[in-house]
């Protein structure tokens, strides 16, 4: 039996081939370095990869031979006729076609589930992720958004001026760092989130409002603290509120070396302490939710970027 698979990944080519030739060995194949056709309990070919051109020593791609297989031209032809060929320069459906190949192929009624399935985010139109600096928020969040077709909110960190003088300067500024974090999330939640998409199921962001409000109350004099929760409460209350709220819980040691390992120069000098003045103001704003959706989901131990396994045991734990 012949099949074509047309699927999403995250991975480099390299390392979707390496995976690829592990399947095989599992399952009982045995390359050798001079091998020709032989018959083998299982073939796994890459095709095609986007509209890359690809010529390694260990991977051509598109692949060589597949204009002249018509067992993959017609699965091909059915799942992406109007593909076109990145060296040819041709659709499938004419490849199809025109291949001299002139093999008989029976269609069987068999179909492969796919696993995207047994995870939905559709009974959600938010989510929020939330999370301590270096939890993974973004990395949840454009996972998410990628493998479920959800439109993504990023948090605009980078675009802000005050930042990096904050972490040098926090009594100075302070203030100016967090009315300008309040503006730009009001800003952009009302505008992204309020404006209906026709192409994306949900939204998935990696922040939720009420942040604004944890981190003012560590960062703030009194006085102004007093100033800016006025000033918040007046915005909060025309903000859309997420359907699931998840929060993402590391070790503070975990927290650390994930700050040190992504490398912004503002950000290594963050200290354990402030890491747990956030979480703390975190739980507090938690356990005073009575209303919404809200998952606390520890990740200390999980490597859902790079862990596929991981990654699925995660999306498990949120929609159960």
């Amino acid at each position: 039996m012949n099949c074509v698979v047309w699927l999403q990944s995250r991975l480099p080519s390299e390392e979707i081939l390496e995976k690829c030739l592990a399947i095989e060995k599992k399952m009982g194949r045995e390359r050798t370095p001079t091998e020709g056709y032989a018959s083998r309990p299982i073939d796994i070919d890459i095709i095609l990869i986007e509209d890359q051109k690809i010529a390694t020593s260990k991977l051509t791609v598109p692949h060589p031979e597949m204009q002249h297989r018509k067992f993959v031209l017609q699965p091909m032809a059915e799942l992406q006729p109007n593909l076109v060929h990145p060296v040819l320069q041709k659709k499938m459906i004419w490849l199809l076609a025109k291949t001299e190949d002139t093999s008989e192929i029976t269609k069987l009624s068999k179909w492969l589930r796919n696993p995207k399935k047994d995870y939905s985010f559709s009974k959600y139109n938010y989510i929020a992720i939330e999370g301590n600096i270096g939890a993974g928020k973004t990395s949840l969040s454009q996972q998410i958004s990628a493998d479920f077709n959800a439109k993504l909110i990023l948090e605009r960190f980078n675009e802000n001026p005050f930042l990096p003088k904050f972490y040098q300067e926090p009594g100075r500024y302070a203030f100016p760092l967090e009315m300008s974090f309040l503006a730009d999330r009001y800003q952009q939640l009302v505008e992204d989130i309020t404006q209906y998409d026709l192409f994306t199921e949900n939204v998935v962001a990696d922040y939720d409002a009420y942040k604004s409000m944890i981190f003012a109350k560590i960062t703030l004099t009194e006085e102004e603290f007093t100033l800016y929760k006025k000033l918040f409460h007046l915005m909060h209350k025309e903000l859309p509120k997420p359907d699931l709220y998840v929060y993402l819980y590391q070790t503070t040691e975990r927290l650390l070396e994930n700050i040190k390992k992504r490398g912004r120069e503002y950000e290594q000098s963050i200290e354990a302490n402030y890491l747990l003045k956030i979480h703390e103001g975190y739980l507090e704003f938690i356990k005073n939710q009575h209303t919404g959706n809200v998952k606390i989901m520890d990740v200390s131990e999980m490597d859902f970027v790079n862990n596929r396994k991981d990654y699925l045991s995660l999306l498990k734990q949120l929609l159960t």
